[in-house]
This record gives structure tokens, sequence and C-alpha cells, in this order.
């Protein structure tokens, strides 16, 4: 009977590899903890095919599960630290929401101490299948030890294996400095969708002229100015007007993106294009959230939310109306994006910093009757538009946590 008993809870615990039980440790000084043992994964440790330590968790039906595997190191206040772990994961609906690491700060009574971190996700998995975490981050004054822990919540039937977590005292992460340029200019009289966007010309020029990496200009300047309807001013992507923007990036050596409006086929979109600074069109984002006054006029709404790497980061681009709901600036975040470049023609401005504070990224904003500015992680201009004509530059570190 006794060992009819052991067997049952071997098999609830975990896989029968390696096995440890919610209740014990695993090499390396690695514990299972939960808040309340109701609501404890399934844990254990095993090896894998390498010989490396692997950690799991899983779900025991109840999604209102919430646990982790943890341990204690020593560290020396104001010192940086490189954090780096991988995950794989399976029947997990959400890995954002789920899965993740931290790195709680101790002090010297073992108290923890905020803000705490928790290591960025890369936006996909590898080749081998495992999702890597990563961070560097400098330890506080007052520290005198961290708690790493790996987790696992709010999933009924969802497992997570860790392995290769490693945490050592680092250099200070590089700077990753970049000039965010806008500008703020509404074009009037003119006969041309041509015409229209030559208007931009000298204002990227004065841009570039002050080191601009990446230069943002508003939504529609194929259309601005010349009375124009959106059937009226569309054309093919590629087309025209990345034509002109390509040999305008290529010139000055720097990124743009405008919004236009995009035929293909029968549909009409409202497009934001993304040109290099070899001239190259990179990519579109067609805009999702669409106001009454372009449903009227024939634009069909975008489906898709993609990211674009540049020579300086990961960016995402967004146009008007998409600022006044979460999905959008979400989506972009989710894929790694760390600054949205945004053409506008009008909005609300407390809408637009609500975007940059609740994803913790920059916000390029290029608007006719909103203010052109630039706003950082936690939704304050940094940039401001004083007039119309007017050119915004601002210099970010994109590696400042």
């Amino acid at each position: 009977m006794r060992r009819l008993a052991t067997a049952l809870l071997t098999l609830l615990a975990g896989p029968a590899l390696g096995l440890a039980t919610a209740a014990e440790p695993a090499a390396g000084g690695w514990r299972p903890h939960a808040v309340r043992d109701e609501i404890a994964p399934r844990s254990w440790s095993e090896r894998g095919a390498g010989g490396e330590l692997v950690l799991g968790l899983a779900g025991r039906g109840d999604d209102a599960v919430d646990g982790r595997w943890a341990r204690e190191v020593p560290v020396a206040a104001e010192k940086d630290y490189a954090f780096r772990a991988a995950y794989r994961a399976q029947r997990v609906a959400s890995t954002a929401r789920s899965v993740l690491a931290r790195v709680v700060w101790l002090d010297a009574a073992g108290e923890p101490l905020r803000p705490m971190e928790y290591p960025i996700a890369a936006p996909s998995p590898g080749p081998d299948g495992w999702t890597t975490v990563a961070g560097v981050y400098r330890a506080p004054a007052g520290v005198s030890g961290a708690r790493l822990e790996l987790h696992l919540r709010w999933t009924a039937e969802g497992e997570v294996r860790w392995k290769d977590v490693d945490f050592r005292e680092s250099a200070p992460p590089p700077a990753r400095r970049v000039k965010l340029a806008t500008v703020h200019h509404r074009p009037r009289g003119t006969a041309s969708p041509q015409e229209s966007r030559e208007r931009f010309s000298g204002l990227v020029e004065q841009a570039a002229a002050r080191g601009a990496d990446i230069v943002c200009l508003p939504e529609g300047i194929t259309a601005a100015g010349n009375g124009l309807t959106y059937a009226q001013a569309a054309e093919a992507v590629p087309g025209p007007t990345t034509e002109f923007l390509g040999a305008l990036a290529r010139r000055l050596r720097v990124w743009i993106v405008a919004g236009l409006y995009e035929r293909s086929g029968a549909r009409l979109y409202n497009t934001a294009v993304l040109v290099g600074r070899d001239g190259r069109l990179v990519g579109r984002y067609r805009k999702m959230s669409l106001p009454d006054e372009e449903i009227e006029g024939g634009i069909t709404p975008g489906s898709e939310t993609p990211v674009f790497d540049t020579d300086f980061g990961r960016v995402g681009l967004m146009i008007c109306w998409d600022s006044s709901y979460p999905e959008v600036a979400r989506a972009l975040a989710a894929g790694g994006a760390e600054v949205i470049l945004m053409p506008i023609a009008g909005g609300v401005e407390s809408l637009v910093q609500a975007r940059a504070v609740e994803n913790q990224m920059h916000i390029v904003a290029s608007g006719y009757d909103f203010r052109s500015g630039i706003f950082d992680r936690r939704g304050e201009r940094i940039a401001d538009a004083r007039g119309d004509p007017d050119v915004l530059v601002a210099e970010v570190d994109l590696a400042r946590p």
C-alpha cells in the first residue's frame, strides 16, 4: 500500500525523469515556491539532452495556479548584473501573461526591494524551440542579495520548462542613442499629390542636417492641401510616393515614415510606409482603427501590425485614430517595437500619452490638427511643435531601463 501511495504521488507531481516534488529543492539551490499550497503548480527537475538542469512547472487543471522556482544569490550594491534564461512552453495561451522570469532585489534582512526587474523575452522562439529572456540591471543602493525567479501562472493545463539560467556581474549595457525627428506642417493650396509631398522635402533636409536617424511625416501627405478624395489621391505601394521618399532618404541617409493613401485592386487603405536609409521600401502598415469619415469614404481597414528592424532598433507604425484604442500599440509592443512612428491628422493627446506609458515606448507623432511631438516612456513631451512649419529632433537612449 505504501509503495502504491508513493507511485501515485510521483505521478501527480510531474514527469518521472529526475523528479523533485513540490516540496523538494533541485540542484543549484533552486526551490519551488507558491504563495499558497492550493494554487501551487506541479514542479519537477530533470536533465536535458546535454546534461543541463531543467526546471519544470505545470498547471493542475485550475487557472488559479501561480508558482515559481527560486534561488537567492549575493550581489553588490550599484553593480550591474546580466540575467539570461531560456524557456519552452506547451499549452499556454499567452506566454506574455503566464511565463516570466523576475529578479527581486533583497536588503540585508532578506526583504524585497522595489522596483523588481522583469527580463524581456525574445519576440519568438529560436530554431530549437526555446525562447530566451534576458536583461542587464543595476543593483540598487542598500541591496545585499537577489532572488532569481522562474514563474508559471494562470494556466490550467499549461506547462513550462526553464533551463540555462545565468546571472553574473556585467559591464553596464552600452548606450543605444538614436535621434528621433518629426515635422509639423500642413501643405495648403497644392494642386497634386506630387506638389503636396514635395512640400516636405526641405523639412526632412532640416531634420537630417540636425543628425536625425528617422523622420516622421504626417498622415495622408498625398491628399494634404489639394482637396482630393481618398480615391483620387490613392496610389500603388510601391509607387510614385515611395519612389520620391526613397530618393530623399537615400540622398540624406535617413529613415523616413510617411502616411499616404494606397490603392490595391478595388481596395483603398490609409497606409504608413517605412523607407530605409538606402531608399528601399522596408514595409507598410495599413490603418486598422477607422473613423466614420474614412469608412464612409470607402477606406478598408488593415489587419496586421508588423514591426521592422532598423539599424538602431525595432520600430512599429500606427496611424492617427489607432491611438484612441490600446490594441494596435499593444500588438506592436508585443512584437518587440521600441519606438512607434505615428502619422496623425488630429487626436487626443492624453490617449497618445497613455499608449506610451502603458507600453513603455517612445512615440513620434507628426500631425496637422494634432500638435506634433515626441513622447518618452512616461508619456511626457520631450519635443514640442511651436508653429507651422517646425522640425523637432530629440535624442533618446533605447538602452535606458
